[in-house]
């Protein structure tokens, strides 16, 4: 499949419906002009990508033959799942979510902690970039987005893999993530709000396994922390290659 001289398009029940999605279909359609006979890419989100033809140029159900279809599942090998307070800015949520997508990341649940300064989250425009940046960035898999979760959920979620918190408080003997994550290995990260975990909140990470962690000397933002988190992660593991 020659990615460069193609549109991408994601459908996630393209093998089933052969149609692309309103959306998709009116942006292939009315905004590209693509016509019949036209090849496509189509992600579906869960790691394959498909070569098609258009067959039907409608700009509400646009109708498509698969052509070829191979297997374009993560480039990371391992799974990287961010738990992120979400910033009162929503801009800033959006730059966090679009970035992290564009490096790539398997989960990203949004979390509810005692000093949050968003308290509720709609995640439908949310979802809608991590759509678009999974496209952009040439990628066939979509990171789960969940809905805002109270942080006690997550520290007590079955997880089997590295478990780090990012902390500001230096009374807690942090660690810097750069030299403790250990490459190749499924990761959870907790990036809280501005104001920093609660100390219970911190105290029931630790008793749940999590390792309190330094993202180095700078006192970053909330949505600086987690895309450096996540881009040290990536660097680590290409290291390790």
């Amino acid at each position: 499949i020659d990615s460069e001289s193609m549109h991408r398009f994601y459908a996630p029940d393209i093998e089933t419906s052969l149609t692309l999605p309103e959306i998709e279909s009116q942006h292939a359609v009315r905004v590209l002009r693509l016509a019949e006979g036209d090849m496509i890419e189509v992600v579906d989100g869960k790691g394959t990508l498909f070569a098609c033809r258009i067959t039907l140029a409608h700009s509400k159900h646009c109708g498509v033959e698969i052509v070829e279809s191979i297997e374009a599942g993560t480039h990371w090998g391992n799974r990287i799942i961010l738990c992120v307070a979400p910033t009162k800015n929503l801009d800033r949520i959006e730059w966090l979510a679009e970035k992290c997508t564009e490096m790539g990341i398997d989960r990203l649940i949004p979390i509810k902690c005692r000093y949050s300064e968003r308290k509720e989250l709609k995640t439908e425009r949310l979802q809608k970039i991590l759509v678009s940046a999974m496209k952009q960035s040439l990628k066939a898999v979509l990171p789960q987005l969940d809905e805002m979760t109270p942080v006690a959920e997550v520290i007590n979620m079955p997880f089997e893999g590295q478990k780090y918190i990012a902390y500001c408080d230096d009374a807690v003997d942090r660690r810097l993530l750069a030299k403790e994550y250990k490459p190749g290995e499924d990761v959870m990260i907790l990036i809280g709000p501005e104001g920093d975990f609660s100390k219970e909140e911190v105290d029931a990470a630790l008793n749940n396994g999590f390792v309190p962690v330094s993202l180095g000397e700078s006192r970053l933002r909330t949505e600086t922390a987690a895309v450096s988190a996540c881009f040290a992660c990536h660097t680590l593991n290409q290291k390790s290659e």
